[in-house]
């Protein structure tokens, strides 16, 4: 039987009856007691039910998802069967002759939404104050089981096979020679299709790294002499990050199943779910997640999980790399790889320098895991100054 390589057209159009019952379930929430707390905002126990009162609210009464749904369709969005996944993507060209093609992979509790604020100046830099020459034809999958990639028929969905989906799609686009960018989830993909397709990936970039490039475990008397004073606070983020914010990770790591239940249920039970990652995960400096990334584009996000159902395959991910030995240091690939470490990510040179080849590396300040959303400028800019180096 020969392969379906077809590409559809692809709109989103949410039903109206699936809208009226998020509001309709928003309303008839049943809040538990909260929990005791010495300034009655506390994110110390989770997410502090004052302020999920008042998103649910917001989000049931005054945002509006068709205003977000309509932005969406303004890009161009396909469908195509890879390796048995109906997938998702969106695939904006240029209009510069010398665009170089460029595929983004978001991560958790992310999804293709965390790029809308990129794609006009990755696409027209020109029109955005940059540099013609700096134009990307840009891909944006949505991961396997995340927003409307799916439904997954079966598992073993890993990075690597990720990775080798990226591979199938760029090649069926008809893109002999590409880079590949991406953030947490994502900056583990990209490098794994560095590793799978290194002849035509020409150049990897990531952003809120982790596996890969950061420590797995205890570290050896001799990296932590040689440490920076910058790298030794990254370290202890990463120390922070095992004691008291991985529970999210044990729970989807082993039993995603069990999760989903709860959050594919229970809208405000989701919304706790991912606002509390964007509380934890943007920068420090601010009280609350739309300090740092704007409430509509956040709750587009969340909603995207909502409407699609898919806390659960989403949440997959994590089981399928947790078991298969996949999130081990790995073999360089040889491809010219450079990272942006913005001002709560984790990311150590020396590290990254064992797993990678590392050829750029820039450390910013401002921003934290979410970066497309919170410093999308910075973030184009550094995408911008990499590529450079390798188109």
């Amino acid at each position: 039987m020969a392969k379906n390589t077809k590409i559809k057209p692809y709109q989103v159009q949410i039903p109206q009856s699936d809208l009226d019952d998020l509001a309709e379930r928003l309303g008839r929430t049943r809040w538990t007691a909260p929990l005791p707390s010495a300034k009655g905002q506390d994110w110390a126990r989770g997410v502090p039910q004052p302020y999920l009162k008042e998103v649910s609210e917001y989000w049931r009464d005054q945002y509006d998802w068709r205003k977000a749904e309509a932005e969406i369709n303004t890009y161009p969005q396909f469908t195509t069967i890879i390796d048995g996944l109906d997938l998702h993507f969106m695939h904006v060209s240029s209009a510069e002759p010398r665009a170089f093609p460029l595929v983004l992979t978001h991560g958790w509790p992310g999804s293709f939404v965390e790029f809308l604020d990129v794609i006009g100046p990755l696409t027209d830099p020109a029109a955005h104050g940059g540099d013609a020459a700096d134009a990307f034809h840009v891909v944006i999958p949505s991961l396997p089981g995340f927003g409307f990639s799916g439904p997954l028929t079966d598992t073993g969905w890993t990075a690597k096979r990720v990775a080798k989906a990226w591979a199938e799609l760029m090649s069926r686009l008809e893109y002999d020679r590409y880079g590949a960018q991406g953030g947490d989830v994502g900056a583990i993909v990209a490098p794994e299709l560095g590793r799978v397709d290194g002849a035509h990936v020409a150049g990897v970039h990531v952003n809120a790294a982790s596996v890969g490039f950061i420590p797995l475990g205890p570290v050896e008397d001799d990296d932590l002499v040689a440490l920076t004073d910058p790298e030794r606070a990254r370290l202890q983020r990463i120390q922070h990050f095992t004691t008291e914010e991985w529970g999210y990770n044990q729970l989807q790591s082993t039993r995603p199943e069990t999760v989903a239940y709860a959050l594919g249920d229970s809208p405000v039970g989701q919304l706790a779910w991912i606002v509390e990652k964007f509380k934890a995960w943007t920068a420090s400096a601010a009280d609350l997640p739309e300090d740092a990334v704007d409430r509509d584009r956040m709750l587009t996000n969340i909603t995207l999980y909502w409407l699609t159902g898919t806390a659960g395959t989403s949440a997959n991910f994590y089981y399928e790399g947790s078991h298969t030995g996949e999130w081990e240091f790995p073999v360089p690939s040889g491809v010219p790889t450079g990272v942006a470490v913005f001002g709560e990510d984790v990311a150590i040179r020396r590290f990254a320098e064992r797993s990678n080849t590392i050829t750029y590396w820039a450390e910013y300040e401002p921003g934290g895991h979410f970066a497309a959303m919170e410093t999308p400028d910075l973030l184009v800019q550094d995408i911008r100054s990499f590529f450079r180096t390798v188109r």
